[in-house]
């Protein structure tokens, strides 16, 4: 699977970790909730963050703060359907980065993802 895969929301609901930690990009899940539901292998080498720590937490306000604006955290609620390529430079927990995010929703699905590839 890769990043730009216009399947890519229906692959990640029926993907298993094992699926997400094959990748070579960041996959976050979050929950209805705002809880981490997914973080994969990428993104716990990435950011220095441990699933275990990760799992459970709301995410845009205990695991990746530097998202929780207008531009990532705002379209989901926005956006009821949305897959939208976002350039972003990522600030949390390490020196400035720049990536290139994909933020996946839809209706139908409790999952709302944010996948990160480093530009």
């Amino acid at each position: 699977m890769t990043f730009d895969d216009p399947d890519m929301l229906r692959w990640l609901e029926s993907a298993r970790a094992a699926d997400l930690d094959a990748l070579d990009f960041g996959v976050i899940g979050i929950g209805p909730d705002g809880a981490v539901s997914h973080y994969n292998a990428w993104e716990v080498e990435a950011a220095g963050i441990s699933r275990d720590w990760a799992m459970g937490r709301d995410f845009f306000n205990e695991v990746g703060l530097c998202m929780n604006n207008f531009l990532v955290a705002q379209r989901f609620e926005d956006e009821p359907t949305l897959d939208a390529f976002v350039d972003y430079v990522l600030t949390f927990r390490m020196k400035p980065t720049r990536v290139t995010l994909r933020l996946l929703q839809h209706p139908d699905s409790p999952t709302r993802w944010i996948l990160i590839r480093r530009v």
